[in-house]
């Protein structure tokens, strides 16, 4: 008789079995890249993990974890790989008391040509469609496509009565999160604010009753998504399964100048990052003139898992929780 373990583990290799047969049917082909790297992407909002590379001499150069594929995956892309996937071990500090949260964890992420950020929603809810099979009892009511859609402008009209377009500036963003009792730091910046109102008041309401993308992030949110042009939002979405972010979406910005614009911006942001860290700076001269349209997309596969079996925490599915780690060590 196999034990409970072996089950598991028999589980957990169908379900990522089954992943990669979705996106190999479809043409996307597999690449494994690095997890140490000399620079990353410019996202100043993660924490990352440092680590020193020594040489025969004994001199040290920092390395860093990757808390995303992404600056090799683009590097590919750049040099006509076509359409890409892969499943990477990632990293990203801080968030350990939380149930979603492990510093290094699986991300699926994939990259298809002449597609955009709402073509992408059409092959994630494929995605999940075909892993069906996997799902607990109860889980695939849930979670079966069609996904719902929801704008970051209408999510906050309808969960915090805030005209988001209307409060494009700190001051009258702050005087809303005043006027619905919502605490603020001094001085905030529009970002801030906007995050801390979407995470007190915004992403605790939204629908659990099935799959729920939200799209059109303010483009005030710096990324590297492509921004709608004569409108404050960027082609971007988030993907929540039963309460949780699973998978962040984008059209990809691929010109030279608005990606160094970005990386200049972004390299001010990180200087309050805790564990500093260079930023890939060659990212801006990546993509050759005239490269088509492309979406990323990067999910969480620990996340995703955890859904599909209706577990509670990320500790149902990961076999070595760093959490469950230190609980045995303290």
């Amino acid at each position: 008789m196999e034990s409970t373990l072996r089950k598991r583990l028999i589980r957990q290799a169908r379900f990522q079995a089954c992943v990669r047969a979705f996106f190999d049917a479809r043409g996307y082909v597999e690449v494994d890249t690095p997890t140490l790297a000399p620079f990353l992407i410019p996202e100043p909002a993660i924490e990352v993990f440092r680590t020193e590379l020594l040489d025969r001499r004994g001199d040290a150069r920092p390395l860093w974890l990757i808390p995303s594929p992404e600056l090799w995956m683009k590097r590919l892309l750049a040099l006509d790989s076509g359409n890409i996937y892969q499943v990477s071990r990632s990293f990203r500090n801080g968030d350990v008391d939380s149930p979603h949260h492990n510093p290094e964890f699986r991300l699926l992420e994939w990259y298809t040509l002449d597609a955009g950020y709402r073509d992408s929603i059409d092959h994630t809810e494929a995605l999940f469609d075909s892993l069906m099979e996997h799902a607990a009892p109860g889980a695939r009511r849930r979670l079966s496509p069609p996904f719902s859609r929801l704008t970051m402008a209408d999510a906050f009209l309808r969960h915090a009565g805030i005209d988001l377009e209307k409060c494009q500036d700190v001051g009258s963003l702050a005087c809303e999160a005043a006027r619905i009792g919502v605490a603020m730091p001094a001085n905030p910046t529009w970002e801030e604010a906007f995050h801390i109102i979407f995470l007190t008041v915004v992403e605790p309401n939204l629908s659990r009753a099935k799959p729920l993308v939200l799209l059109d992030y303010p483009r005030q949110v710096p990324t590297t998504a492509r921004q709608k042009t004569g409108t404050p939002w960027s082609q971007r979405w988030e993907l929540y399964a039963d309460g949780v972010e699973i998978a962040n979406a984008y059209t990809e910005e691929t010109d030279s100048d608005l990606l160094g614009a970005l990386i200049a911006h972004e390299e001010e942001r990180k200087k309050g990052c805790r564990i500093p860290h260079e930023t890939d700076r060659g990212l801006a001269r990546v993509f050759p003139a005239g490269f088509p349209e492309c979406s990323g997309v990067a999910l969480g596969m620990d996340r995703l898992e955890m859904v599909f079996r209706r577990e509670k925490s990320l500790e149902g599915v990961i076999l070595f929780p760093i959490s469950a780690i230190l609980r045995s060590h303290s």
